[in-house]
Formats: C-alpha cells, sequence, structure tokens
C-alpha cells in the first residue's frame, strides 16, 4: 500500500473569548495531518503560535516540505532532521505515532513504554478581566483541583486576590505571559506568598531573562517561552526552577519526550501544558501528563465543539480519549 499525507486548516470557534497578557482568542485554528498507509490511519494536529512566527499558511508549506519524506516511508527520526520544532513538525510526528500504534493495534503508551492513560487533575484557565469577573469565573471552577491564573501588569495582585478568595482550596498557578519587569515581579513577591501560589510562569520576556539567575524568588518559576527543545536546558536551567513542555513547542511527541526527561535529569519541576486546541492536540500531550507535576491541557474546553471521541474534562479532571481516539488502538 502507498502512504498518503494530507493536511489541512481547520477552525474550532471558542465558547467565550480566551484573554491573555498577549491578547485576546475566539478561534482556535489548527492544521490537521492525516497520513494513511491502506487502512491504518493517523492524525495529528499542530497550533501555529504568532508569538513565534508561525502562520498556518507558512505552517501548510513546511508540511508540504515534508510530504514527499513521509510518503517515502520516512518516519520521526528522518522527520526530526527535516523539519525544527514548532507545530509543523507537531502535527506530523504525532499523526505518524498514532498510524505506528494503528499499524501494531497497540497503545502509544505501550510504544513509549510509559505508563497506561488514566484521569489527570488539570488547570481551569481564568482568563484576564475585572477582578470580580475573575472572581466569578474561579467560583464556576469551585471544585477544580488547580486553577491558572492569566494576568497582566495591569493591577495583578487584585486579580490574584479575588481569585484567591473565590477558589480557598485551589492549587494556583499564575501566568502573566512575559507581561512583567524585574521591578513588577519582586513587587509581587508578598502577594505571591500570600496567595499561595504554586508556581508562577513565564513572568518575563524569554530572551531578556537573565538576572533571574541571581533572583531568588519566594515561588517557584516555570519557563515556558524560554523553553522549547532539551538544547535549551543548559541555560533554563540556571534560571529556572521547572518547565512546561507543549508538543507545538518541541515539535511533536518525540522532541517532547526528550524534553521531559532532560528536564527530570537536571532536578527541574516539569509541567505540561497546551494552546487553545482539539482534543487531537490534547491526547498525546497527556502522555507527558503522566510523568509531570503540574497539567494545563484544558484546551478543549474553550471549544465551543470538539472533534468527537476526545477528553472528557469533568470537575477539573481530564479523562483520556474514547479507544479508537489518537493513540488508543489495543486489542
Amino acid at each position: 500500500m502507498s502512504i498518503t499525507l494530507q493536511a489541512q486548516h481547520d477552525s474550532f470557534p471558542l465558547n467565550r473569548p480566551f484573554r491573555i497578557a498577549r491578547g485576546t482568542k475566539t478561534v482556535a485554528d489548527v492544521v490537521t495531518v492525516t497520513i494513511a498507509d491502506g487502512d491504518a490511519v493517523g492524525r495529528g494536529e499542530g497550533i501555529p503560535y504568532p508569538r513565534y512566527g508561525e502562520t498556518i499558511e507558512g505552517t501548510l508549506a513546511a508540511i508540504a516540505q515534508v510530504r514527499p519524506l513521509i510518503e517515502q516511508g520516512g518516519g520521526r527520526a528522518e522527520l526530526l532532521d527535516a523539519l525544527p520544532a514548532g507545530a509543523a513538525r507537531n502535527a506530523v510526528d504525532c499523526a505518524l505515532w498514532d498510524l505506528e500504534a494503528r499499524r501494531a493495534g497497540r497503545d502509544v503508551a505501550d510504544l513509549i513504554g510509559g505508563p497506561a492513560l488514566h484521569d489527570v487533575p488539570s488547570a481551569m484557565t481564568v482568563v484576564i478581566d475585572a477582578p470580580e469577573e475573575m472572581a466569578r469565573a474561579a467560583a464556576a471552577f469551585a471544585d477544580a483541583p488547580v486553577l491558572k491564573v492569566k494576568v497582566d501588569r495591569n493591577d495583578p495582585a487584585s486579580q490574584i486576590r479575588w481569585v484567591r478568595a473565590a477558589a480557598p482550596k485551589a492549587d494556583l498557578i499564575v501566568d502573566p505571559n512575559e507581561s512583567w519587569d524585574r521591578a513588577l515581579l519582586e513587587a509581587m513577591q508578598p502577594v505571591l506568598v500570600e496567595a499561595l501560589v504554586g508556581l508562577l510562569e513565564q513572568p518575563v520576556p524569554a530572551g531578556t531573562d537573565q538576572w533571574l539567575e541571581e533572583f531568588s524568588s519566594t515561588v517557584p518559576i516555570c519557563a515556558d517561552e524560554s523553553v522549547h527543545v532539551a538544547a535549551d536546558l543548559d541555560m533554563v536551567a540556571r534560571r529556572y526552577q521547572a518547565v512546561n513542555v507543549k508538543l507545538d513547542k518541541a515539535g511533536g511527541l518525540t522532541a517532547a519526550l526528550e524534553l521531559a526527561k532532560a528536564a527530570r535529569a537536571r532536578g527541574l519541576g516539569l509541567m505540561t501544558g497546551c494552546m487553545v486546541s482539539s482534543s487531537l492536540s490534547i491526547a498525546p500531550a497527556l502522555h507527558l501528563a503522566m510523568l509531570s507535576d503540574f497539567v494545563d491541557l484544558d484546551g478543549p474546553v474553550w471549544l465551543r465543539d470538539d472533534r468527537p471521541g476526545g477528553v472528557e474534562t469533568r470537575h477539573g479532571f481530564i479523562h483520556p480519549p474514547a479507544a479508537g481516539f489518537w493513540g488508543r488502538w489495543q486489542r
């Protein structure tokens, strides 16, 4: 049988605006890759991110460049050399994992030698709004064990305090999305302690964070935009206490697993994150979540309609997708 690769742009309208320091999103634009080998079909999803200079058009063009390689039998190892880390490589890499599992009639968990998927607590995101509105949103997640609080530099203390008051029992992750500077980070230290924040994610811009090597934070700081692949860790380990591994940054499950293992070897905390996405992005990321201290995989919660058979999120816990969805082919 001949192998064929197809890629297309799919849009998923959101059920409410997703506001962070960098802007507001109302639609999740993704690239879906399908690789077919006879009756065996693997799928993957990538989310081009403007922060990294990615577009839908550029991602589709990059995938088109490696189509001959894949259709001639090239695998994940060859793909790592053919494309840089990013959404294009992620979509193709995950489709190859899915195809391999389908061909073998096995789950991806078996192929990577990892634990079987199980329910896992995931952060539910409270996006930027007036503090009172953020408190209402937090109260709606009252039974969720973990909340991620999106803030910017406009009165983050009030935003955090209002959320903490509305969700006194939840573990809190605070994410300024690179919007703070050193002065604000220093000023926010007492607030973070007062609110019992467990993790502070990428408070200052990547590329201007060298001073974190001498900064002593009262709360562990997690690298997001500052870390993409394992090669970044020598620098990151001097500045951060944890790393946020995302498939789209790493360029697929293959590279993300390498990054996660290398981070653990350096004694760094591990978080699994995602873009606003469908369950086709979350299903492979769940294999990283099984290894992580913090999980933030609520992307599909923001969609008006997800892909059928995908993950389910109830009471702040993500439940693995149905058999037959991505990577679940055990006979």
